[in-house]
């Protein structure tokens, strides 16, 4: 991020606002709110801050700006007017000093639409007081911040901030009763999950009130309010799926999990940026495996979760893809189970249907492939996988390879020897679904050149392989021969 978010404390300090038209006006509006002492200067002004000039809400000074104006000012915004306003805001050269002084006495300041002269940026803002949502653009699009703030006002319930403040007066009871910070922080996320929240939002505090006393009151508060909220208070592992790198390719139930867990152990094929969708706070263990390169032994990889778990830690073991589909998640269940933990899946868009469809390839086509087959490069203990070449070479669907790249060429000559055509189109799919994702196309006798010129710079990241008539529709990202004449 280009820009910090911070939220400002302005109550009774003093504000400067250089302007008097339409612009100042409704950042005295929002500004007000704050509390803070108003200084408006401006040649000329609306009605409206007349009116709250007259009524003693701010101070009105119709005068040119003097760099004077500044001292003792926590924040300062200079409200320039687009040309046919009906009230002419400060010019450029009035703005330009504004900015200039301000920055020279360390004191923030914002020119409304012009970031290169702002120190800090106007928000859309979404109150809910005391809960505040703050939406930027970095200044590039305004519009669509305020967009996104329609959006989320549509969808917030109107006591939110009502919500906020009884569990703001519930801070030093819960804290006394629990003063481990990881229990509080349970009985805080269940209260907010359950029907205490629920009584609240509905109008009903006093019913809620008395939830939280019994529950206070009770041996075990936290689970008092688990159960309530129809969850379990003990430790839980969540096999998650991450997908295959784009965040915006997770579930809503894995976006959730991912926020309340209290530990996060996920694997090498996890793109960063979901990583960012966790919660910050939570513990990460990191457990990546690449070929040739076993940072963490799966048993190891096993161990880790059940022993999070039978702390009463909330785990989750965060794997791409889908974590039942080529990613060991079904051996991770069985430990997991054996030991007696409680486990839940929740499944991930595996890497064939999400690259796929980053690649515009279908993988089933009336005209070409009826079925879809998954298989992965490597068995257990990196030995050949048994798989049935014959009925694979076949040709009559569309083949998936998983983790298949450094022994495509071995795949291919298999294929190729149990009968499936050389000319047969293939599509390797690189880092499918993200920023850096790379599509490369060929037939099926070239397989095993490609995918080595692709390992030859280094570890080229996730790969597919897609095998079958659908893949010369891919959209490559790189120059490649054409396929239609070997169909």
């Amino acid at each position: 991020m280009s820009e910090f978010p911070i939220f400002l404390k302005l109550a009774g300090r003093r504000v400067v606002i250089v302007g008097g038209g339409e612009t100042a006006t409704r950042k005295v509006r929002l500004l007000a709110r704050s509390g803070a002492a108003l200084v408006v200067i401006a040649s000329q002004a609306t009605r409206e801050l007349c009116a709250a000039a007259a009524e003693g809400r701010l101070a009105l000074e119709l005068r040119p700006f003097d760099p004077a104006d500044l001292a003792g000012a926590a924040l300062v915004v200079a409200a320039p007017e687009d040309g046919d306003a009906e009230i002419a805001g400060p010019d450029d050269a009035t703005v330009a000093a504004v900015s200039a002084a301000a920055q020279a006495a360390g004191i923030p300041v914002n020119v409304v639409d012009r970031p290169g002269l702002s120190t800090f940026l106007m928000p859309a803002l979404v109150d809910r007081a005391p809960l505040l949502i703050a939406i930027s653009s970095g200044g590039a699009a305004p519009v669509l911040a305020r967009s996104l703030r329609a959006w989320l006002e549509s969808r917030l319930p109107a006591r939110l901030g009502v919500l906020a403040s009884f569990a703001g007066r519930l801070r030093r009871a819960v804290a006394g009763a629990l003063p481990a910070t990881t229990t509080r922080r349970r009985f805080w996320e269940a209260l907010f999950a359950g029907p205490v929240a629920d009584a609240v939002l509905a109008g009903r505090e006093d019913a809620a009130a008395a939830r939280v006393d019994a529950a206070l009151a009770s041996a075990d508060p936290v689970a008092a309010v688990d159960r309530a909220a129809g969850r379990a208070a003990d430790g839980v592992v969540h096999l998650v799926g991450a997908g295959p790198g784009d965040p915006d390719l997770l579930t809503f139930k894995a976006l959730r999990v991912l926020q309340e867990a209290d530990v996060i152990v996920y694997d090498r094929l996890v793109a960063p940026e979901i990583l960012e969708r966790c919660r910050r706070d939570a513990d990460r263990i990191a457990v990546g495996k690449a070929k040739g390169r076993h940072s963490v032994g799966q048993a190891e990889i096993e161990a880790r979760p059940v022993a999070e778990a039978a702390a009463g830690r909330r785990v989750v073991r965060l794997k791409g893809g889908d974590p039942l589909v080529f990613a060991r998640g079904g051996e991770e269940l069985d430990a997991l189970k054996a030991r007696g933990i409680r486990v839940e899946v929740v499944p991930g868009i595996t890497a064939a249907l999400g690259c796929a469809a980053a690649a515009g390839i279908p993988l089933t086509h009336r005209d070409e492939a009826a079925a879809l087959t998954l298989i992965t490069g490597h068995g257990k203990d990196d030995r050949e996988p048994a798989v049935d070449w014959p009925a694979l070479a076949r040709g009559s669907s569309t083949l998936a390879v998983y983790m298949g790249l450094t022994v495509a060429g071995r795949i291919a000559r298999r294929l190729i020897d149990h009968g499936l055509d050389p000319a047969t189109p293939v599509a390797v799919i690189v880092s499918g679904t993200r920023a850096d994702q790379e599509v490369r196309t060929d037939r099926l006798g070239g397989l095993g050149a490609l995918a080595a010129g692709l390992v030859a710079g280094g570890d080229p990241g996730p790969a597919l392989l897609i095998i079958g008539t659908v893949a010369r529709r891919a959209v490559a990202s790189a120059p490649t021969p054409p396929l239609a004449a070997a169909v």
